[in-house]
C-alpha cells in the first residue's frame, strides 16, 4: 500500500516597506546587477545579491551566450564568483529579481532547478540555513527561510 507524503513549505509574503534595511540593500543590489546582465538574445535580465555574514554584499548577473547552454544565470554567477574569491564567507542571504530589457518594472523571479540545486550546494557547505529573498509578482516579495523550502528534496553527497 503506497503512502503519501505531505510538504508544508511556509513563505512570507512581503510589501518592501516590510524588508529590513539590509534585505533592502541586498534587493537594490540585485537590480543593480540586473542592469549589468549580458542577456542579448532573451533580453530578460536577472541579478543576484548575496549578504554576506560580515555585512558586505556580493553581485551577479545572467550571461548568455549564442551557444545557449554556455550561459549561466545570475544565483550560479554569484554564487561561484564569490566562492572563488571568498571561499570562507558565508551567505546570509540571497535576493534575486529580473525584469524585461526595455521595461522598468521588476518581474518575479524564480530560480531554476539547477540554480536552486547549487544553492542548496552552499548551504550544505556552510551548515547554515541561507534565507531566500525573491522578487515576487505586483511589486511583493518572497521570503523563504531557507534554500531547503525552494528545494525540499536536494541530492546531496550522502546520494553518490
Amino acid at each position: 500500500m503506497a503512502s503519501e507524503l505531505k510538504l508544508q513549505i511556509s513563505v512570507d509574503v512581503l510589501e518592501l516597506s516590510e524588508l529590513s534595511t539590509a534585505e533592502c540593500q541586498a534587493m537594490e543590489l540585485a537590480r543593480q546587477a540586473a542592469n549589468d546582465a549580458y542577456a542579448p538574445y532573451s533580453n530578460f535580465l536577472v541579478g543576484a545579491a548575496l549578504l554576506l555574514e560580515d555585512g558586505s554584499l556580493f553581485k551577479g548577473s545572467n550571461q548568455e551566450n549564442a551557444a545557449y547552454p554556455s550561459g549561466l544565470c545570475a544565483e550560479r554567477t554569484a554564487l561561484f564568483a564569490l566562492s572563488a574569491n571568498h571561499p570562507n564567507k558565508k551567505i546570509s542571504l540571497l535576493a534575486v529579481t529580473a525584469r524585461r530589457r526595455h521595461e522598468h518594472e521588476y518581474l518575479a523571479a524564480m530560480p531554476c532547478g539547477a540554480c536552486r540545486q547549487v544553492m542548496a550546494e552552499y548551504e550544505y557547505k556552510q551548515q547554515e540555513q541561507i534565507p531566500v529573498l525573491l522578487q515576487g509578482p505586483e511589486g511583493k516579495f518572497y521570503r523563504f527561510k531557507t534554500v531547503s523550502d525552494l528545494l525540499p528534496f536536494q541530492f546531496t553527497k550522502e546520494n553518490l
